[in-house]
């Protein structure tokens, strides 16, 4: 029996290398730009015959001694392997090229480096890369390697939270590289439409979406369906979440069965919160399980991935399913550790390496214009030492600010742990004083130490001193019960709430509370936040536009300045500290 499957195996493995040389004697025919169009058709659907056509590809080459085909061969063998295999193809075309004279090389290997470490979800590699060609594009002053450089850590600072400077460069190069050809611009219009849906700026975003769609629908299916997917997306920030459900589950369909790369991963993700905002959670969870098994296949990431999580955690809470509530927290602890650790490098080298040697380069451009006009040589001389004595100034200023943010934070985390302790304290210290006041002669009532208090700071209004007593108890509730938390409350809308008018309400405020009410309300809110952010893990995790709405506020940049104003350091500090202080 043995010798049985022994001999069928060995027929079949015959058959299959008598299959490969006959594909291989059928490529002889080919030329090389036939050979490359052979294997980018295979390359999408049988990743096994455009393995075999870019290796013979690459051994013709070498024996022809074609040293441009030679270049090509590396590359395309590289795209239908793994990881390492592809590196090993690179770094010997790094090595081929080593002494070549063209403007293309070397940055054209680290460009393909950036794009396999992009990939294969390595994003601090891929920046790295993509420093290193931008860094050689502008030695040979290759413009297009420049802007595909500069383009690809444009969607690394998307990746980071930095929006608008990624929608910067990539407007730029839509609008003025001319130099790049129809497909790669296509790409940019796509990629710009995205990042503005990420920073809400919905209407420019629409309008990308729009010529996205009417130019392709026809033309090509998988660039139609990624303008589809955002059409979706659209839709689910406008929170029209049927229509949004109606696009994205045709796009999940066709990327399902056509695409490989995270278009799947963000349309199962908008498709899922489509459904949980319209209170179908079966199958918003449902969505949420199939990213979760596509990653854990793909070895892949995303920032978003936060999101779906904590949902997938609470669901089956809810379902009071411990094994799966259990796996979800494991797999989301595993899963934020490496977006942490991408972040955090992304967010630590990017200002370091792109953001600084840019603004060198225009300092640089600056001083040698006014080089050029000796009549103008003291001056620019003068300009070039005050200038290096700013930075000089501004960085040490800036590295102060830093040390003293943290402390601040940590003064604020460190209140925070203590803060049950001292309220405790403070209740019996109230508590003792009131049963001192009961015990006092009837001449010293509390109402004639509201009046004494009153004659202290005169009413303006009119109020008296009762119904500024009243006022104040009504006050204690509206924060006992943290009703400050809703959105768009107003002086006028507390007042009717409490029964009283603006006027006594807003002077009861400034004398007892010390503050305007605007300042009032946002010291309760960011006081709320300092504590539950320090508390509650998952809390901390959701974005920060979210921890605003949930805060009342309108949006985030009006959160993150009150924080600042209120604790004299900034958000991101104080959520550095809490990680610190928890690793």
């Amino acid at each position: 029996m043995m010798r049985y499957i022994c001999s069928v195996l060995l027929l079949l493995l015959c058959i299959s290398i008598h299959a490969q040389n006959n594909f291989t004697d059928s490529l002889k025919k080919y030329s090389y730009s036939e050979l490359q169009q052979k294997f980018y058709q295979y390359n999408n659907d049988d990743k096994e015959k455009a393995k075999q056509v870019s290796k013979y590809y690459l051994q013709k080459a070498k024996t022809e001694n074609e040293t441009d085909q030679i270049e090509e061969g590396y590359v395309l063998a590289h795209l239908s392997e793994n990881q390492d295999i592809s590196l090993r193809y690179l770094d010997s075309l790094l090595v081929f090229t080593k002494n070549s004279t063209k403007n293309t090389y070397p940055a054209r290997v680290y460009l393909l480096k950036g794009n396999l470490y992009y990939k294969f979800d390595n994003q601090s590699k891929a920046l790295e890369n993509y420093l290193l060609a931008l860094k050689y594009a502008k030695e040979k002053k290759n413009k297009r390697q420049i802007a595909f450089a500069d383009i690809n850590i444009a969607y690394l600072n998307n990746y980071i939270g930095k929006h608008e400077e990624a929608a910067k460069t990539l407007r730029y190069y839509l609008r003025n590289a001319k130099y790049l050809n129809e497909n790669e611009l296509g790409d940019i219009h796509s990629s710009l439409a995205d990042v503005y849906l990420d920073y809400n700026n919905l209407d420019s975003a629409n309008v990308l979406i729009k010529e996205g769609v009417k130019l392709y629908q026809s033309k090509d299916d998988y660039k139609y369906y990624r303008y589809l997917y955002l059409s979706g997306l659209y839709n689910f920030k406008l929170k029209n979440y049927k229509q949004a459900i109606n696009i994205l589950s045709k796009c999940k369909d066709y990327f399902l069965s056509h695409s490989n790369d995270l278009n799947i991963n963000y349309t199962l993700l908008y498709l899922g919160k489509s459904y949980d905002a319209l209170g179908q959670k079966d199958i918003a969870a449902k969505n949420f399980i199939e990213i979760d098994s596509i990653i854990q296949k793909d070895k892949s990431t995303f920032p978003e991935l936060r999101e779906i999580y904590p949902f997938l955690i609470e669901y089956y809470k809810e379902l009071q399913d411990k094994e799966k509530q259990l796996y979800y927290i494991d797999r989301f602890l595993e899963v934020d550790k490496v977006l942490d650790s991408q972040f955090r490098y992304i967010s630590r080298e990017l200002p370091k390496k792109y953001d600084a040697p840019n603004l060198l380069k225009e300092k640089e451009s600056i001083i040698n214009s006014l080089e050029n006009r000796r009549n103008l040589l003291y001056i620019s001389v003068s300009i070039l030492i005050l200038g290096l004595s700013l930075l000089g100034y501004f960085y040490y200023k800036s590295k102060k600010s830093e040390r003293e943010f943290k402390k601040r934070a940590q003064d604020l985390l460190h209140s925070v742990y203590e803060k049950d302790k001292i309220i405790t304290q403070q209740k019996i210290q109230v508590e003792t004083q009131f049963e001192k006041k009961i015990e006092r002669p009837i001449q010293n009532t509390p109402v004639e130490i509201i009046e004494e208090d009153t004659k202290e700071k005169p009413s303006v209004s009119g109020a008296s001193a009762e119904v500024m007593q009243a006022i104040l108890q009504e006050l204690s509730m509206f924060e006992s019960k943290e009703q400050f938390l809703k959105k768009g409350i107003s002086l006028s809308s507390l007042a009717k709430k409490i029964k009283t008018n603006s006027k006594y309400l807003s002077e009861t405020i400034n004398t007892h509370k010390e503050k305007n009410f605007a300042g009032y309300l946002n010291d309760l809110r960011i006081d709320y936040a300092i504590s539950r952010l320090a508390k509650d893990r998952k809390f901390r995790s959701y974005k920060i536009p979210f921890i605003a709405e949930e805060l009342g506020y309108n949006n985030e940049q009006a959160f993150t300045l009150a924080f600042k104003k209120r604790t004299g350091t900034p958000l991101s500090v104080y959520l550095k500290e809490i990680e610190k202080s928890e690793n």
